[in-house]
């Protein structure tokens, strides 16, 4: 599947902020759960702007990156 982008993402319901987000307005992501055709992340600070949608497969290698990394 290849990479897309949804224009308007706050068309969709159901977003979820990241377990790391807090209440000080830091820098998060949201994805949706459920959706058909991948995994749609949106900046929760533009909830109208884009969203990527990654396939599955691109979206466990992003996050077993992103586990590994250094915080």
């Amino acid at each position: 599947m290849t990479d897309r982008t949804i224009l308007n993402a706050a068309l969709l319901e159901g977003w979820r902020k990241s377990s790391y987000s807090n209440s000080e307005g830091g820098s998060c992501i949201e994805v949706l759960d459920s959706y058909p055709s991948g995994i749609p992340v949106r900046d929760s600070k533009v909830p109208h702007g884009p969203a990527l949608v990654f396939s599955p497969e691109s979206w466990s290698r992003f996050i077993a990156t992103a586990k590994r990394s250094p915080q």
